[in-house]
C-alpha cells in the first residue's frame, strides 16, 4: 500500500499530522518519504522521536517533490499558510484539507488548485479508530481519490460525502464526537465513586461499557433504539434511568448540542475562509 503513495508533504506537525504519519510509517512507509513544516520546536521534536521524520520550521524548495500534500493547520492560520507555501509547491499537487470548516472553495483560491479533498477526521485517529468523511471537489479524479483512502487508511473508518455542506454535520457528529462520549464516561466516573466506587473501577466500569456498547452496536445490525429496548425492562434499574433522562429532556438538548457544533463549523467557514 505505502508505495503506491507520492512523496508526502505535511503542512502542520500537531496531533492529526502525528496520526496519519504514524500509520503509514508502521505501515512502511520509510521516513525520506516526507516533508514536513511544523513552526513549533517542541512539536518538531516530537515527530522526530515518535516517527524519525526530520521537520522545517517552514516552508522550503525541497516541498516540490511532493505529489500529495495534507494541511494540518488550525483554520485560523490556513490563509498565512497557504500563502507562505504555495510558492514552493509542485502545480499538479494533490491537496488534502484536515482544517475544520474551511470551504474547498476558499482553498482552491488560496491555492490556485482545483484539485482538493476535504477531510474531518476524529482524534480515535491517534490509536487507528478514527471515524473520518471525506469530500472530494469534482476535478479529483477516483485514482487519486484512491490516494487519499490509501493515505488515511490506518487511521481507521472512512466515508465519502457527496455535498460538501454535509462536512458541517459529519463535523458535528464525529469529529467533535469524541468529546460528548468522554463527557458520558467522565460523568459515570463522577456517579460511580459517589456511589462508593474507587476512582480506577469506575473509570474500567464506564470505559468498559462504552467500548462493549459500541462494538455491539457496530456488530449487531439492528438499530440503536431495538438494542436499548432490550436491555430497559419496564420497571427496572434501566427503566428507571432511562426514564429519568427523559424527563429531563437530554435526548432533546443533546441534539441541539450537536447542532450548535454543527453551527459553528459554518462559522468557521465565514471567519476563516474570507482571506484573499
Amino acid at each position: 500500500m505505502p508505495a503506491a503513495l507520492p512523496p508526502i508533504a505535511f503542512i502542520g506537525g500537531g496531533n492529526m499530522a502525528g496520526a496519519i504519519l504514524g500509520g503509514l510509517r508502521r505501515a512502511g512507509l520509510p521516513a525520506d518519504r516526507f516533508e514536513v513544516v511544523e513552526p513549533f520546536a517542541a512539536t518538531r521534536e516530537q515527530l522526530l522521536a515518535r516517527q524519525g521524520v526530520q521537520a522545517q520550521a517552514g516552508a522550503s524548495a525541497a516541498l516540490a517533490r511532493c505529489g500529495l500534500v495534507v494541511w494540518a493547520v488550525k483554520p485560523q492560520v490556513f490563509a498565512d499558510a497557504a500563502a507562505a507555501t504555495r510558492p514552493f509547491l509542485a502545480p499538479g499537487a494533490l491537496h488534502l484539507s484536515v482544517a475544520a470548516g474551511i470551504p474547498s472553495d476558499s482553498i482552491a483560491r488560496w491555492l490556485g488548485s482545483e484539485r482538493i479533498v476535504r477531510a474531518m477526521p476524529n482524534t480515535p485517529a491517534l490509536v487507528g479508530q478514527g471515524m473520518t468523511g471525506l469530500f472530494a471537489r469534482p476535478t479529483v479524479p477516483a485514482g487519486e481519490r484512491t490516494q487519499v483512502e490509501q493515505l488515511l487508511q490506518p487511521t481507521g473508518r472512512l466515508l465519502w460525502v457527496d455535498a460538501e455542506p454535509a462536512l458541517d454535520a459529519v463535523t458535528a457528529l464525529s469529529g467533535s464526537g469524541p468529546a460528548y462520549v468522554f463527557y458520558y464516561i467522565e460523568s459515570m466516573v463522577e456517579a460511580g465513586i459517589e456511589m462508593g466506587l474507587s476512582p480506577a473501577q469506575a473509570h474500567a466500569l464506564a470505559v468498559g461499557t462504552f467500548t462493549g456498547a459500541a462494538s455491539l452496536a457496530a456488530d449487531a445490525g439492528e438499530p440503536p433504539a431495538t438494542l436499548r429496548e432490550r436491555v430497559t425492562s419496564k420497571g427496572g434499574t434501566t427503566h428507571a434511568a432511562i426514564s429519568a433522562l427523559e424527563a429531563a429532556g437530554v435526548k432533546a438538548q443533546f441534539k441541539a448540542a450537536i447542532r450548535a457544533a454543527e453551527q459553528r463549523a459554518r462559522e468557521l467557514a465565514q471567519e476563516f475562509g474570507q482571506a484573499d
